[in-house]
């Protein structure tokens, strides 16, 4: 399937959400996915317990089930992004715990998340970690190169303020609009000098 507004395919994504703290990066950018549907040909998306968890704590709601994607029970290995057959273009990890970026970093494919970063990284695809801890320490920083090395983009949850954000919805934005044009989407962003 082609996105008729360009030459680009259609994209099929991974959104992987884990047990940080950041539940908002993933609420906007699963807003902003809805919203660039016409680019899309399929989202799948897993999320740990702690995550489910963390979402209800930081946003005060389960808004989580209320999205149009097909979700992924995390150790559901028959998922089709489980295979790089699936062709899947990219995976998006956020927010990003330290736990899932060091199994990542070492290969462990214990769960659906790992499993499916390990196969997006094996086929040369683009994974993107939203990672959400500070300060770091020499084991996050060595886990980071090894990803880095692999192919893999680490991109923290280090807002921008030239927009001059108002919300937190809107600072998160920051953030997920930059992955978002990683990907290879098209959207409305903020754009330095204009």
């Amino acid at each position: 399937m082609f996105n008729f507004t360009g030459m680009n395919p259609k994209k099929k994504i991974v959104v992987a959400i884990t047990g940080a703290s950041g539940s908002i990066y993933a609420k906007v950018l699963l807003d902003k996915l809805q919203l660039l549907q016409d680019q899309i040909e399929e989202v799948g998306v897993v999320m740990s317990d702690n995550a489910k968890d963390v979402w209800r704590f930081e946003l005060g709601n389960q808004s989580y089930s209320d999205y149009n994607f097909k979700f992924y029970q995390k150790n559901d290995f028959m998922a089709p992004f489980a295979s790089g057959s699936a062709k899947f273009d990219s995976m998006i990890v956020v927010p990003c715990s330290m736990g899932t970026m060091a199994r990542i970093a070492q290969g462990t494919s214990s769960d659906l998340t790992t499993r499916a970063a390990d196969v997006i990284l094996k086929e040369r695809r683009k994974l993107i970690l939203i990672t959400r801890e500070t300060p770091l320490n020499l084991i996050h920083i060595q886990n980071m190169q090894a990803i880095t090395l692999a192919g893999g983009v680490i991109c923290p949850a280090s807002p921008s303020f030239y927009s001059r954000p108002s919300t937190f919805e809107e600072l998160a934005a920051t953030v997920i609009d930059r992955v978002l044009d990683m990907i290879g989407l098209d959207l409305d962003t903020y754009r330095w000098g204009k």
